[in-house]
């Protein structure tokens, strides 16, 4: 038949079971009244979109993905109740180019951070605190504070001279006496004995000669007198920030991680300056995290709308179709969004994707009944008889693979992952959205603008029934071949791993990402310690002995340990350093120098390096090196300014720390001060331990054993371990219970349905097979299962059975299987699977680790259920006839 002949009037096949008739009813009223059909469609999406507009928002709080009635959230919940200001903060990472750099940075971003409470609750920089000021030297190791005691006595008279003069004229005068009194004995020093001038003019060499080229660089003379960090690492310090957080937002900390970098631009905190200044911490981790996720599913959205709309292109091959098509697409994704507005009101970071699972899935559910429909305009049959054949002998299918699906999704909802259980909601009532909208408002425009016939059905489906045929005829080697891919998955399944680690999920190129890989080896921070709260003060010492016995455990923070130990002995130290030293710096500095006097400093200075440089040995070496370095600085005054700064304004902020050392007191437990005492003494007398780990705790097996060791001590311990090993094991048992609990019910929907055991069996085995392979797949693709990727377990139950629906289905309808795959239904299942691919494979486009993985592990997911179902099934189909052939329902 051509187009060109009169539309054929024969009836659609018979089928007469009760989804059959609602489903031909409700094509029917879309057919008759096409224009109230989608006036209604337009009535809804107004409402939805002002649903959406007025109700529908996004929380990026991640601490309620999870059920809070689970023990560890319970454990979570009380630690966090008393101590409230310690997690969900910001981490200011200032690294100096000198440790006297980093100091006044921190104090100078926390004083300008004081000013901003409008978005910044507090802010602290522990080790720059009055207490450490005066104290710091009783945390030092009684042989390092030897050691630096000695050092500073032999640069005593240096010391005196540069305290009461920090310039270069100080500089000039002090060189003048050491280079002619003692050039002799500073010429045999070597690094590490006492006071050695060489490396001093070695460091200046270095400075002077960066001044000249215009690079930024500083002496750092906390190096040059032997003076060692107190805590953590020298140059680096940790201010910790508590922001004000708006959940409702897209970026929750963005206030706050803007006003730390006004004020650190305000107060030339930059790398020109010799700082550098990074955020993170977990505000900023997931503010970023959300970031990098949003942007990627933009980009998913966008690539999926193209991809899908050239697919829809090639496999409707019909403009109106595809317009149809699209247009109920874009409906039923509105309408959905506006259920989530009414039904939960507020998104997570889980449950935001529905909105790329519902596009593939509608119009997956659109090639079907269009491909049906389709079938029947080239067939011959007017608009209305192939629209009612697309309702007969699509209908039914549809009903059931969107049942299968929403069981899929509905299957999270009794789970503790709340996160997911939000998405499955959401995604299965999307289901049923798009299974009626394509049924009534894609009846209902192609109605109003009908497909053309086209002459020969079948022209079409030939390339796709030609391959398509090859199982039904050579079902023994499909088979034979689908046997040994099996086997050889089966081989790797014990190889395939779990990534409990949620910081693997995070974009590394994000500055809170790499700010806290980078600082992770630091002795000042370890975001892998545990947290374990004790009753009281008696009960933490007898806490602290146990977990110090662990082999697992490097040490433990509490109130107690932070009193320094050997007090006695390092308070005489200091007294007889403050003998030596107190009168030195005592005195009032000199005025600045004026440009003359800057200038004929320089000059001095440079001619007595030269005369000493005329020797042997490191000293004439430095000196000659230094000498060359201050002839070759241009005659700026503001170049000398900035060379007198960078040579010798750390030395004054150094001695002066030195000076408020030396009134150092005795420390007890009182004295630690509140902004430290409050984040290891709660207000009700609870006490906090901090347990480090030994090992590094980014390996799962490392971590778990740290996890249980600790546990066996304190069974409610808590802290980031805790929660990655217990969320893991959480969300992967969700995720179990979820396929578990959408394979029983899709198989006693099947069941019921089909009234056929073989037909149960034929839809599940392609599933199964598929799962089996993607596990292996993934391990020689080194792809590990996450909490992102890990829900293309119980999604292939529910979206891996849909095409064998509809294979089994048409099978059971044409009554031979080779005519089954003549039809348009192999092509439909096989476009319909790209189009579903194209959703989630436009996602591994995704800069998000997490997100990426999903993408990837669906996209191999999917691909490989639609080989087991075009390639597989029906091999296994013409090896196992049907015999009943006619369901009940």
């Amino acid at each position: 038949m051509t187009a060109s002949q009169p539309p054929a009037q024969v009836p659609p096949p018979a089928r007469n079971d009760i989804i059959t008739r609602a489903t031909v009813a409700w094509v029917g009223f879309a057919h008759r009244r096409p224009w109230t059909v989608l006036a209604i469609t337009v009535l809804l999406m107004a409402l939805s979109g002002w649903a959406a507009a007025t109700r529908l928002g996004m929380s990026t709080d991640t601490s309620a993905m999870l059920s809070p009635d689970l023990p560890f959230q319970r454990d979570q919940a009380r630690f966090s109740q008393a101590f409230p200001d310690l997690g969900g903060g910001l981490v200011v990472v200032i690294d100096g180019q000198t440790p006297e750099l980093a100091d006044r940075g921190a104090h100078a971003l926390v004083e300008g951070l004081a000013l901003r409470r409008d978005v910044i609750l507090d802010s602290v920089d522990i080790a720059g605190l009055p207490f450490f000021r005066q104290n710091g030297l009783l945390y030092l190791p009684l042989d390092q504070l030897d050691k630096l005691s000695t050092t500073l006595v032999r640069a005593q008279p240096f010391i005196a001279g540069l305290w009461a003069d920090p310039s270069l004229r100080g500089l000039a005068a002090m060189m003048d006496l050491a280079l002619g009194q003692g050039a002799d004995a500073l010429s045999k020093q070597k690094p590490g004995e006492g006071f050695a001038l060489a490396p001093i003019l070695d460091a200046m060499a270095e400075v002077t000669a960066a001044t000249a080229r215009g690079t930024s660089a500083h002496m750092a003379w906390s190096s040059v007198l032997g003076a060692p960090a107190v805590t953590g690492t020298p140059g680096r310090r940790f201010v910790l920030v508590k922001p004000v957080l708006d959940h409702s937002s897209l970026a929750p900390a963005a206030g706050a991680m803007n006003a730390i970098r006004a004020v650190a631009e305000s107060r030339d905190l930059r790398a020109a300056a010799g700082i550098t200044l990074r955020i993170t911490g977990p505000a900023a981790l997931d503010q970023e995290e959300l970031a990098s996720v949003s942007t990627g599913m933009d980009r998913a959205g966008l690539v999926t709308t193209v991809l899908v709309a050239i697919i829809l292109a090639v496999g409707l091959g019909s403009g109106r179709l595809i317009f149809a098509t699209l247009m109920t697409m874009g409906a039923g994704l509105l309408m959905t969004i506006g259920f989530a507005a009414a039904a939960v009101g507020t998104l997570n970071l889980i449950s935001v994707a529905f909105a790329v699972l519902f596009i593939g899935l509608s119009v997956d559910f659109g090639i079907h009944f269009g491909l049906r429909y389709r079938e029947g305009r080239d067939r011959g049959l007017e608009n209305g008889l192939a629209l009612e054949g697309a309702a007969r002998g699509a209908g039914r299918s549809q009903f059931l693979v969107a049942l299968a699906a929403a069981f899929a999704f509905f299957a999270f909802l009794p789970t503790d992952y709340l996160g997911l259980a939000q998405l499955g909601l959401i995604s299965g009532v999307g289901m049923f959205i798009a299974l009626l909208i394509n049924q009534s408002t894609l009846a209902s425009l192609m109605t109003l603008m009908p497909a053309k016939p086209r002459g020969n059905w079948r022209s079409e489906s030939r390339p796709t029934s030609g391959l398509a045929q090859v199982p039904r005829r050579h079902p023994r080697v499909v088979l034979g071949l689908f046997v040994v891919l099996a086997i050889g998955a089966l081989a790797l399944l014990p190889r395939a791993r779990f990534d409990f680690d949620p910081l693997n999920l995070k974009d590394p190129r994000t500055e809170s990402v790499a700010t806290l890989l980078d600082i992770m080896g630091d002795p000042g921070l370890d975001p892998y310690s545990i947290n374990v709260l004790a009753a009281n003060a008696s009960q933490a010492a007898v806490l602290t002995e146990a977990l110090k016995a662990l082999p697992e455990v490097r040490g433990v923070a509490s109130l107690p340990a932070l009193v320094p130990a050997d007090q006695d002995a390092k308070l005489a130290v200091i007294d007889d350093l403050a003998f030596v030293l107190g009168p030195s710096l005592s005195v009032d500095p000199r005025d600045p120098p004026s440009a003359p006097d800057l200038a004929a400093a320089r000059d001095h200075l440079a001619r007595r390096l030269a005369q000493t440089s005329q020797g042997s040995g490191p000293l004439a070496t430095a000196a000659g090196r230094l000498a060359a370095a201050l002839s070759s600085l241009p005659n700026d005054t503001a170049l000398l300014r900035a060379l007198d700064d960078r040579l010798l304004d750390g030395l004054a902020h150094q001695l002066a720390l030195f000076r408020d050392g030396l009134n150092a007191q005795p420390v007890s437990a009182d004295d630690i001060p509140p902004e430290l005492r409050r984040r290891y003494m709660a207000a009700d007398g609870r006490a906090r331990l901090e347990v480090f780990p030994r090992a590094t705790a980014r390996d799962y097996a490392t971590l778990a054993r740290f996890v249980e060791a600790v546990r066996t001590v304190a069974p409610d311990a808590t802290g980031a371990p805790v929660l990655i090993i217990e969320a893991g094991r959480t969300v992967m048992g969700a995720f179990v219970e979820a396929a578990a609990i959408s394979a029983v019910l899709i198989a006693i929907m099947l069941a019921i349905s089909l009234r056929s055991g073989r037909a149960v069996v034929l839809i599940f085995a392609p599933v199964i097979l598929a799962g089996t392979l993607t596990i292996g797949a993934s391990v020689l693709a080194g792809q590990a299962f996450n909490f992102a990727n890990v829900i293309v377990l119980p999604l292939l139950v529910g979206l891996g059975v849909s095409g064998g629906i509809y294979v089994v289905e048409r099978t059971r309808e044409e009554r031979d299987s080779g005519t089954a795959l003549a039809s348009s239904t192999p092509r439909a299942v096989m476009f319909s699977a790209f189009t579903t691919i194209a959703s989630f494979g436009s996602i591994a486009l995704s800069s998000h680790p997490g997100t990426a993985s999903m993408g990837i592990l669906l996209t191999i997911a999917l691909g490989l259920s639609l080989l087991c179902t075009l390639a597989f099934l029906p091999a296994l189909v013409a090896l196992w006839p049907e015999r009943r052939r006619q369901p009940s329902l």
